[in-house]
């Protein structure tokens, strides 16, 4: 789901790319969303207790990352 990124002020957010968000703290930037979501996935992955998220600077959206249910 995607939805407006205003949890952060906007400095602390990339101005392009894609970034992961895990907690509300910016982890680690990608240049293709591609990467940020297999990187946000496999973080999932190994921590299901964590928020994580992929922000979006260009659209300046945030996506949740959730595991798919089995």
């Amino acid at each position: 789901m995607l939805k407006p990124a205003q949890e952060k002020p906007a400095k602390d957010l990339p101005q392009s790319g894609y970034a992961v968000v895990v907690d509300g703290q910016i982890k680690t930037e990608f240049k293709t969303k591609e990467g940020a979501q297999n990187g946000a996935r496999d973080l999932k992955r190994r921590f299901p207790m964590l928020q994580i998220r992929v922000y979006d600077a260009e659209t300046k959206q945030i996506q949740d990352i959730e595991l798919a249910r089995a």
